[in-house]
């Protein structure tokens, strides 16, 4: 019983981090209205709270953090690079 427990854990904890992935481009378009942004790729992400629209700027390069809700890509983090 102890090893099923430990084992549950185990997955459960490998699962959550297992969603999270990265993307690199370039932003194509901003959509404030619903706080999401469409980079060079054709992806679009929308932004986590906390993070605003304005505060990004059409052909800035970009590292974006994610993770799947819903069907849809949510940046939970992004870096602008050069």
């Amino acid at each position: 019983m102890k090893r099923l427990i430990i084992a549950a854990a185990t997955m459960a904890l490998m699962t959550g981090a297992a969603f999270a992935a990265t993307d690199i481009g370039t932003i194509k378009q901003i959509d404030s209205r619903s706080d999401a942004i469409t980079l060079d790729d054709g992806k679009t992400f929308t932004l986590a709270e906390g993070t605003e629209a304005e505060s990004l700027k059409i052909g800035q390069k970009v590292d974006v953090t994610y993770t799947m809700k819903a069907g849809k890509r949510v940046a939970t983090k992004i870096v602008v690079t050069k």
